[in-house]
């Protein structure tokens, strides 16, 4: 089955300002390029890459599975050229290893480097939270209050694809605020590296529950701007998120 895509596409506008109910959903990849002044428009190995992304973080594409640059191609109509160029972009993002003579595969995870990922990323975004707290700044306040009530929607769902694309796209929101391009960029690559494990640990409704009362507190915290609150109730979050996603992938090794 052969992709629709159009070097010239023009993906629906974002900004990053907005809730994240209020953002268009171009996929996960995509949205993690758009920066403080969106683009209208991404390169055609942008695209590809967007869409192969996608599919990682999905489950279509498994993790160890082979990306073979001659059928990517084929699917997409497009020169290997574009393909290599995208999965570069992947591999960039750790969504995808390349190796010098097997090519590329999708990144798979041991749950110690899915353990250490998530340290970092709870470390990271523990300077985010403070940043955060000590600005107050109000677009961001009203911004990340609008996502907590669009999580109080999703805790209770039978699936938690809602629920975790919403952390995710709040997640960008609050380190794009946090006045630290550097700090912003590395925090992002993070939560797209472990987006597919993020996922895994937000299944039931009793972790989303403790999520969501997290994310609670924080707000909570940065409306008082109080730093310390804000940086405790964000790493308790991703490091309760890091231990279930340990726990799902031990079930699916042993199931």
């Amino acid at each position: 089955m052969k992709e629709n895509i159009d070097a010239a596409a023009s993906p629906p506008m974002v900004d990053p300002d907005d809730p994240p109910a209020a953002q268009a959903r171009d996929g996960y990849v995509a949205f993690r390029w758009f920066g403080a002044t969106p683009r209208l428009t991404l390169s055609l190995p942008e695209q590809i890459a967007a869409r192969i992304g996608d599919r990682i973080i999905d489950g279509t594409y498994a993790p160890g599975e082979r990306l073979v640059e001659q059928d990517l191609a084929a699917a997409f109509a497009v020169s290997r050229g574009p393909i290599r160029e995208g999965l570069r972009l992947l591999e960039k993002e750790g969504l995808v290893r390349i190796h010098a003579r097997r090519g590329a595969e999708v990144t798979r995870l041991s749950a110690q480097e899915v353990a250490e990922t998530f340290e970092v990323r709870a470390g990271l975004f523990a300077i985010v939270s403070r940043r955060l707290a000590e600005r107050r700044d109000p677009v961001l306040l009203r911004n990340y209050r609008a996502a907590v009530e669009e999580l109080a929607r999703h805790v209770d769902d039978v699936d938690g694809t809602a629920y975790a694309e919403t952390v995710f796209r709040a997640s960008l929101m609050s380190a794009r605020a946090c006045g630290n391009a550097r700090l912003a960029d590395l925090a992002i690559s993070l939560s797209l590296q472990t987006l597919r494990y993020t996922r895994l640990s937000l299944a039931s409704v009793e972790r989303r529950r403790r999520s969501l009362a997290l994310w609670q507190a924080a707000l909570a915290a940065l409306e008082a701007g109080d730093a310390d609150a804000a940086e405790a109730a964000s790493r308790g979050r991703i490091e309760d998120s890091m231990r279930g996603a340990i726990a799902a992938l031990a079930a699916d090794a042993t199931a």
